[in-house]
């Protein structure tokens, strides 16, 4: 079993950064990916990218690209979601996920979820 928790949200204004972290308990085999999602108001939950734990690699989507980075730190119980240049449209709710074996896209593929927290860009 996986808990994960998510911090660092907060209200930002345009241009800014804010770095959110995920820290996680439980066997580091049931967390191989972590994914980092987002709902904006009045939308579905989508992915912003993920983390393969094992092998060091990342995906974001295009939204995100260049300016967020995923990266854990040296204890392996923290992934953290670095976002520079944020703009209105990056308002949401950010989520961390964790799942065994490889990464996926899809939203319905992870099994943990954190509670979440809230970025808004004015």
């Amino acid at each position: 079993h996986v808990q994960l928790v998510e911090s660092g949200g907060g209200s930002v204004q345009a241009g800014g950064s804010l770095r959110l972290s995920c820290t996680a308990d439980g066997p580091l085999r049931f967390r191989n990916c972590m994914g980092w999602f987002r709902q904006p108001p009045g939308k579905e939950r989508e992915l912003v990218g993920y983390l393969n734990t094992g092998l060091g690699n990342t995906y974001y989507v295009d939204a995100v690209k260049g300016r967020f980075a995923i990266a854990k730190d040296d204890t392996q119980n923290t992934v953290n979601l670095r976002m520079n240049s944020l703009t209105p449209e990056d308002t949401a709710m950010y989520y961390c996920a964790a799942k065994p074996g490889i990464c996926t896209t899809r939203v319905d593929g992870y099994d943990y979820w954190g509670q979440g927290t809230q970025v808004t860009v004015s």
